[in-house]
């Protein structure tokens, strides 16, 4: 595989003005001192709070730092896609706002991505991995509904719904159009690029639960459109006949 130039964070952000100064600035921090060649991707998602201005303020001194504004139909999926489309680089990595993944994780992932995988996936759950403060009830409901997906698509991945991965250019291109306009993008990605036949490795990782403003995932919102996607991505790899398998 040829060597990787520049690695994209995509960052979607809808009212986050308290947390992406410190969510900017460390992964700026992590990714100059391991020499990582990057651009940050912060896509303001129709916020009604100073967001905006925040990443103004933030680009002066973070140059790396390219904000853009999503200016259709907003949503988690839409974000992310929107800062997709804008990112430049030959790798990308899906980051929160709130400081809830680790910038030296994402290191490791580039790094990973350069050793010839085509996507870096990160769990919580195995071992060397870290939760700081998981709400209860969101735990369980995540380790259910990852069992489900790994028992129904024969994986070993076991924290398929986080959307903190890595991937290179080529499968993300590989696995559009994605239907998924919320969370549930989150896992439309990395089922489509393992049953398109992409290679992948996973990692442990740590995961902290945010200092300010509120989480945007509702999990009462979320469960059908998550069981849609799975399904979804679950027919084209049972009945598909490999069309849309890497070629």
């Amino acid at each position: 595989m040829p060597p990787l130039k520049l690695f994209s964070v995509v960052i979607p952000a809808r009212d986050e003005e308290e947390s992406l100064p410190g969510t900017v600035e460390s992964i700026h921090r992590a990714f100059i001192a391991a020499g990582v060649p990057h651009q940050i991707v912060v896509v303001d998602d129709g916020s009604r709070d100073r967001t905006w201005e925040v990443l103004q303020g933030l680009k002066e001194r973070i140059p790396t730092l390219a904000p853009v504004r999503n200016t259709g139909a907003n949503g988690f999926g839409r974000a992310v896609i929107c800062g997709l489309d804008h990112s430049k680089g030959d790798a990308v990595v899906i980051m929160m706002a709130d400081a809830s993944d680790a910038p030296a994780d994402a290191v490791t992932y580039w790094q990973l991505l350069n050793e010839g995988y085509d996507c870096a996936f990160g769990s919580r759950f195995v071992e060397g991995g870290e939760v700081i403060d998981y709400p209860r009830v969101k735990l369980l409901v995540n380790r259910l509904a990852n069992f489900l997906v790994r028992v129904g698509f024969n994986i070993r991945l076991n924290d398929t719904t986080n959307a903190f991965k890595a991937y290179r250019r080529t499968t993300i291109e590989g696995c559009r159009p994605f239907l998924a306009p919320h969370f549930n993008l989150t896992v439309e990605i990395p089922l489509k690029a393992i049953v398109r036949g992409y290679t992948w490795t996973v990692v442990p990782i740590s995961w902290r639960n945010r200092k300010h403003g509120v989480a945007k995932l509702k999990i009462k919102e979320m469960g059908s459109r998550y069981f849609f996607i799975c399904m979804y991505v679950w027919l084209e790899k049972y009945f598909s006949r490999g069309d849309y398998r890497r070629k």
